[in-house]
This record gives C-alpha cells, sequence and structure tokens, in this order.
C-alpha cells in the first residue's frame, strides 16, 4: 500500500516537473523527461546509500516506498523509450541519438553524484 500511493506522489511530482520544465524550455528535444529522470536517478543513488547504513534505522518498507513507489512513479523509463522511438519516427535521427546518449550519461551520472552525496552525508550524520 506504501508503495503505491509512493508511486502516486513520485507520478504527480513526474507530471508536474516535466510541465514546468516543457514550459520553461520550448524545444523539439524531451528535456522534461531527461530532468526528471536525471534527479529520480541522483535521488535513488542518494537514497540507497543512506538506506543501506545500518546506523541510521531506515526500514525496508521505507527505502521500498522511496526506492520503488515515489522514484519508480517519479522516472520515466517508458515515457523516454517512447519519445526515441517517435523522434526516430519523425525523422529525427541525430535528435534520438543524442537523446538516448544524454540520458544514459546523465541518469549514471545523477546515481553516482547522488551515491557521493549520501556517503558524504553518512561519514557527517553519524
Amino acid at each position: 500500500m506504501w508503495v503505491a500511493l509512493g508511486s502516486a506522489v513520485g507520478g504527480a511530482g513526474r507530471y508536474w516537473l516535466v510541465w514546468w520544465i516543457d514550459r520553461q524550455i520550448v524545444a523539439a528535444f524531451p528535456w522534461g523527461t531527461l530532468g526528471v529522470n536525471f534527479l529520480g536517478s541522483a535521488a535513488i543513488g542518494l537514497v540507497a546509500v543512506v538506506a543501506a547504513d545500518t546506523r541510521l534505522g531506515v526500514s525496508e518498507l521505507t527505502a521500498q516506498t522511496l526506492m520503488i513507489g515515489v522514484l519508480g512513479g517519479f522516472t520515466t523509463f517508458s515515457a523516454f523509450s517512447l519519445q526515441t522511438v517517435q523522434l526516430l519516427q519523425s525523422g529525427a535521427q541525430l535528435t534520438a541519438l543524442a537523446y538516448v546518449a544524454a540520458s544514459v550519461l546523465l541518469c549514471l551520472i545523477g546515481v553516482l553524484c547522488g551515491s557521493l552525496t549520501g556517503d558524504l552525508l553518512m561519514r557527517h550524520i553519524i
């Protein structure tokens, strides 16, 4: 039940943030989805590190609610895939390639940044 509620929160957050980003940056490139996936990747890296540290006592339910529910609802791999196919179908092969490369690279960097931030926080908290 908590994971489902978390997913609703994450999905609503994704909807709002993609809407907001896409209105700030008007372009054929899906900046909103890319931004959400980067932020979600950074957040999951941070939560994974913090939840794994037993000194804080983060419950398995809390970790699952955040990572599977909230961040699962927030990130958008299916939207990324659809937008890539739509770019390809519209003849924008280079844009599609750039989007795939940027998505993979930024999301990997996001997880790394989140993990490093979690490590840093854990060293200073306890």
